[in-house]
């Protein structure tokens, strides 16, 4: 807040006060000089007025020479008459004796001796005296002056008396008085002229500085619109027109700082990695959206906050190993609802003059590469089991046959369907890995076509009946056949609903997997069990569902069953050739198709697999047919 400047404070008064002092120094100054000078000057003048001319000197010395001291007197007064001399003069002989006066109400104390002491000095000392003194009894200066006599007949200046000279000094005084009182009225003229004079220069200064300094508040506040007016061409000029580029470019940068932090802000809000900036100390300055989100957390609960604190690594690391090391982190934020792994990659901020002022981490979301990286390393391990599994039983059928058993009737046969079986089963298992690779990179084509689904489903039902029949059919005509190669007999069960249900598939891959899902019900399905198949519709989806008769899947199996080589009991399902692939490829195929596909089971009970397709409404049959 720009708080008011009262004018003694302000930098008017400061200049103003300032010259008027210093001319009031130098007046003084100057006055006192000229006052002394003045004062010593009248000082003098005064002197040469009052004393004795040396003419004068010499009557009174020749008169003080005679014997006859009576004429000597009165012809002494009449010298001092004749002076006509203002001050106070006195003529003492040699012995101290009073011998005239000019005082013509003090005649008396001629002839008495004198009690000066000023007097007696001289006539001892033969020396002149002279003084300043001051009265306290009639406050008043006198000049007081004793000069010897001496004899001029002779050559030795053997003294003869002094004059004593006393002069009132108070008209000398008085007129330096009234010299004085009219200098300091002129003072105060010039002071008040020299007020009003160096206010106006201070204004005429202070003008520019003033434009400047409210240019630099409103610079300050952000507004960079004014400009300062130049009064001339003097360092105030050139530092207005300083102060109007300094704008320009101020407004420049505030504008390229602006757009750059727009810009920044904008990277940072869209970006899917999280950032996060700190100070020196390791505290949050700046977090953006994606961090935020990351770590759960508001912007206000993290900004002040330690990023060891936020990042929950304050038991591992220290701000100084961050700052030294820059190490990459591998953070697990994983909750019971969801998995979150974040790779955490701090960098310094320094200036160029290497003094760091900071830190930024960088959070980049791995959870789906760690989890590809797992799934990876499974598939690897599963399809490395599975090819290991029949390839090391065709090595040991082979090498036995090798050893000799080819040449036994009834044992090479069977070794050599064993060795059939197994080969066919890697064969399928390589032909379904392809088939999911091909799925994986997008490469697998569909061949979209619109078909009824009713018709459909029962077709494909319809080669399971004849299956059942065929095997029931083959049984009855071999009287040979062992009971524990007696195929399993089972029943389907259809529950349709009687409307025509009209879905855009690919026919050849979603009869992939009804199969798959049929076989494996009847693999589960104990012997005489039914397979119950239901076809149904709702709103904007139609629902196939599989259900069988079999032990069921274990709840903590259940959301594994789509895995990739996930089996629930391995050895019976590696017995019955399975390969572990068949439920991930129809996963695959309904996904690819808009479907979902997901199963449920009660252990005992059996289990049930639904495929939910995107379903359009029924045809006329004249709409299924281009007219001609």
């Amino acid at each position: 807040m720009n708080k008011k400047i009262h004018f003694f404070q302000s930098i008017n008064f400061k200049i103003a006060i300032v010259f008027i002092l210093l001319l009031m120094i130098t007046l003084e100054i100057i006055g006192a000089y000229f006052v002394k000078q003045l004062e010593e000057q009248n000082i003098e003048t005064f002197k040469q007025q009052v004393q004795t001319p040396v003419y004068v000197d010499n009557q009174l010395s020749s008169q003080l020479l005679k014997s006859d001291t009576a004429a000597a007197n009165k012809a002494i007064a009449n010298i001092l008459t004749d002076l006509n001399n203002s001050a106070d003069i006195r003529v003492v002989d040699s012995k101290g004796t009073v011998r005239g006066t000019s005082d013509l109400n003090d005649q008396r104390v001629i002839g008495q001796k004198t009690a000066d002491n000023n007097i007696k000095s001289v006539l001892y000392n033969n020396r002149s005296y002279e003084t300043l003194s001051y009265d306290e009894k009639n406050h008043a200066s006198y000049y007081v002056s004793v000069v010897p006599l001496v004899n001029p007949n002779s050559d030795s200046s053997s003294i003869v008396g002094v004059i004593y000279v006393r002069a009132n000094m108070q008209s000398v005084y008085r007129n330096i008085n009234n010299i004085t009182l009219i200098f300091l009225t002129a003072s105060l003229v010039a002071a008040l002229f020299s007020s009003i004079i160096a206010v106006v220069i201070s204004r005429a200064i202070t003008r520019p500085i003033d434009e400047m300094k409210k240019q630099a508040i409103r610079m300050a506040r952000g507004d960079y619109s004014g400009q300062v007016r130049i009064y001339g061409r003097d360092e105030l000029g050139q530092l207005a027109v300083a102060v109007n580029n300094l704008s320009v470019r101020v407004e420049e940068a505030q504008e390229a700082s602006e757009a750059e932090r727009r810009r920044l802000d904008s990277v940072l809000s869209h970006m899917t990695d999280g950032v996060i900036s700190t100070d020196r100390r390791g505290n949050v300055i700046i977090i953006n959206e994606a961090a935020a989100e990351f770590l759960n957390l508001n912007d206000e609960e993290v900004i002040g906050q330690s990023i060891l604190k936020i990042l929950k690594i304050e038991d591992k690391h220290t701000i100084r190993d961050l700052l030294e090391n820059q190490t990459e982190l591998m953070l697990d934020f994983s909750a019971p609802e969801h998995n979150l792994i974040l790779h955490a990659e701090f960098s310094l901020i320094q200036r160029e003059t290497g003094f760091i002022s900071g830190i930024v981490c960088v959070l980049h979301d791995v959870t789906e590469q760690q989890k590809n990286e797992r799934e990876r390393r499974q598939f690897v391990s599963n399809v490395s089991h599975e090819l290991r599994t029949p390839l090391t039983s065709m090595r040991s059928y082979l090498e036995a046959l090798t050893d000799g058993a080819w040449k036994d009737p009834e044992v090479a046969p069977n070794f050599l369907n064993v060795t059939q079986e197994e080969t066919e089963r890697m064969i399928r298992m390589i032909n379904d890995l392809l088939s999911l690779s091909r799925m994986d990179s997008g490469t697998a084509k569909l061949d979209m076509e619109l078909v009824n689904l009713n018709e459909l489903f029962n077709y494909t039902l319809n080669r399971f009946d004849m299956m059942i029949k065929s095997e029931a059919d083959a049984t009855a005509g071999d009287n040979n056949r062992t009971e524990t190669t007696t195929p399993k007999q089972y029943s389907i069960k259809r529950e349709f609903t009687k409307r025509d249900l009209w879905v855009e598939i690919d026919t050849d891959k979603f009869m992939q997997v009804v199969d798959n899902i049929i076989n494996n019900a009847i693999k589960y399905s104990p012997d005489g069990g039914v397979i119950t198949c239901r076809l149904l519709e709702t709103n904007n989806h139609v629902i196939l569902s599989i259900s069988d008769q079999g032990l069921g899947i274990p709840k903590k199996d259940l959301p594994h069953v789509f895995d990739r080589f996930y089996r629930v009991d391995k050895a019976r399902s590696r017995a019955q050739g399975g390969t572990g692939l068949g439920l991930a490829i129809s996963k695959e195929v309904i996904e690819k198709l808009n479907g979902r596909i997901w199963a449920d089971s009660k252990e005992g009970k059996g289990s049930t697999f639904y495929i939910s397709l995107p379903y359009q409404e029924a045809y006329e049959e004249d709409d299924l047919w281009d007219e001609n």
